[in-house]
């Protein structure tokens, strides 16, 4: 590997991190209505739990894939049911003023978890390691990696502020319902172009 391929997968790690998404649309939800301290975890959980998630792929798990397509099945299936009950959650968040005894933000556990059935995720890492990595040494392999994790970090932090900076406009409770409603139809319409629903 290069340092034009790796100007290149910077490139593509940034644009493909910073672009609309389950993960993005969740953290935006997240900061307006948990607010950027406490959903630090969640955007850690995204970083470097992409991270693991394509180190593996890259690996040799895709090979397991390939020898039992069932599995993207299930995947998908998987994939639909959690975003749909994420998209429950966020709809039905409570407001701003009530967040300590309604709910809490995402885990960096479960949004490290997260990754191994968001489509977009699957996607990434999947274009990432065909186009950039190929064959390469698995050094190669884990300066990929990282690096997603390193261009991943500031994007999704660009959501969470973004939704932080909202919550001004959301004390009303009406415009935050709104708001929670709108980002849980924007997380379910992600999975159309992707799962090709």
């Amino acid at each position: 590997m290069n340092i034009e391929t790796l100007t290149a997968l910077a490139v593509f790690a940034f644009v493909s991190s910073a672009t609309p998404g389950p993960n993005n649309l969740m953290l935006m939800a997240s900061g307006a209505n948990f607010g950027f301290r406490r959903s630090i975890p969640h955007m850690l959980g995204i970083s470097i739990g992409f991270m693991i998630m394509m180190f593996a792929v890259g690996a040799g798990l895709v090979q397991i894939f390939d020898r039992f397509p069932i599995i993207y099945d299930v995947l998908k299936i998987a994939s639909v049911i959690y975003m749909l009950w994420l998209a429950w959650k966020i709809a039905n968040a409570a407001a701003i003023t009530k967040t300590a005894q309604a709910g809490a933000p995402m885990t960096f556990l479960q949004a490290a978890a997260f990754q191994w059935v968001n489509p977009k995720a699957w996607a990434m890492a999947l274009t990432a390691i065909t186009v950039y990595v190929g064959d390469a040494a698995m050094v190669w392999l884990a300066v990929a990696a990282f690096m997603f994790a390193f261009v991943n970090l500031p994007s999704v932090s660009i959501w969470t502020i973004a939704g932080q900076q909202m919550q001004r406009f959301l004390t009303n409770p009406r415009r935050l319902r709104a708001y929670n409603w709108t980002m849980a139809a924007l997380l379910i319409a992600s999975l159309y172009p992707v799962l090709g629903l």
